[in-house]
């Protein structure tokens, strides 16, 4: 019996040995108590900060300022200022918010019809995506329609051209954009073009608005546009608008834009005949090195039948200069402007002349 008991008793103890030698090499990590229910940090929708800064100085060779007849460049041997501009951008993974805030006779003449504190504001608008390819946007912002922008920094001629002034600024409504492959299309409706709060009496007024973007390749990429509808003093309005981007090289791209608008005015008791007026330009861009540019802008904007109150066609062209120094860019430019009937003023303010030429030194600033 003592012989059983001795014998078990060794069994157990070369056991034990055993598994202790075999777990020996194992190491047990426990995990601290209040880990194991620690959740991962929130990710935070993310803050941009971003604006810009612009002045210049401008010189009409007849003396005259009123033979500036497009956008934010109206003045003769003075120095002015452009607008001081910046815009907040707050985006979630699937929300988002943008406000474009600018202050300054550019921004004023942008938001024409706005008085007090709405005149600031270049863009306001939420964005909610349900899906990765497509996008809800509603609250005002910048038009879709023609090449050029109000901010200067992403314009590499500071004058601006017949077809941008004349065009459509702005948008209130809502839209969607959607994306498939290399395609994009967008449709909209909104208050009539650049009113953010209409008339008393004009809720009813509203326009349409279409894009179809197309990546033809990786250097080509072509805009449809559309903007149609009835404006507050009932006339309607159908503008339709072609641009394309063009890379040909590292060092050298084109840009190019044309546009044609219909107008149907009210006479008291219906919308006459449409009159229309149309626009085409050629942008060359040319950078040699990382810190210099040039930039011919040629255009062709015909009014002859005088709905923006030329009553004639006007060939323009531009040639500028960008010096390019991290966020600063020093803008040097020549515009030369003919017109087929005399719509510009001589140095004693008579309007009698059929070409104008002009000199702008600008300084552009973006962070």
């Amino acid at each position: 019996m003592l012989r059983k008991l001795f014998a078990t008793g060794l069994l157990l103890q070369a056991t034990l040995c055993a598994f202790s030698q075999v777990n020996s090499s194992i190491e047990v990590i426990v995990p601290p108590a209040d880990s194991v229910t620690a959740e991962a940090p929130e990710k935070k929708p993310a803050l941009i900060i971003s604006g810009s800064a612009d002045a210049y100085f401008k010189y009409d060779f007849k003396k005259q300022g009123s033979n500036s007849k497009t956008s934010f460049t109206n003045s003769n041997n003075a120095f002015a200022f452009g607008m001081a501009s910046v815009k907040l951008e707050h985006a979630g993974e699937k929300v988002g918010m943008v406000a474009d805030l600018g202050f300054g006779t550019r921004a004023a003449e942008f938001s024409y019809n706005d008085q007090g504190i709405l005149a600031a504001v270049k863009q306001l608008y939420i964005t909610y995506s349900p899906v990765a390819n497509l996008k809800l946007t509603a609250g005002t912002w910048a038009t879709h329609v023609g090449y050029e922008l109000v901010d200067p920094q992403l314009n590499r001629n500071y004058s601006m051209s017949y077809m941008f002034t004349n065009g459509p600024f702005t948008h209130t409504g809502i839209k969607a954009d959607y994306t498939l492959g290399k395609s994009g299309f967008m449709i909209g409706i909104s208050n009539p073009t650049d009113y953010r709060l209409l008339p008393a009496g004009q809720i009813e007024k509203k326009f349409v608005l279409a894009q179809y973007s197309l990546a033809v390749t990786d250097g080509i990429k072509v805009y449809a546009n559309y903007v149609g509808g009835k404006n507050p003093d009932t006339s309607i309005v159908n503008q339709f608008d072609l641009t394309a981007a063009i890379t040909v090289t590292k060092k050298f791209n084109i840009g190019l834009n044309t546009t044609v608008n219909s107008s149907k005015a009210w006479d008291g008791a219906k919308n006459v005949e449409a009159k229309s007026w149309w626009g085409a330009a050629a942008y060359l861009n040319l950078d040699p090195t990382d810190v210099f540019g040039l930039t011919l802008r040629s255009e062709l904007f015909d009014d002859k039948a005088g709905v923006k109150g030329f009553g004639t066609s006007i060939f323009a062209n531009t040639v500028s200069a960008n010096f390019r120094v991290e966020g600063f860019t020093f803008i040097p430019e020549l515009r030369f402007e003919n017109a087929v009937l005399p719509i510009y003023s001589d140095a004693n303010a008579v309007v009698n002349q059929k070409s104008a030429v002009s000199f702008v030194l600008a300084a552009v600033y973006r962070f």
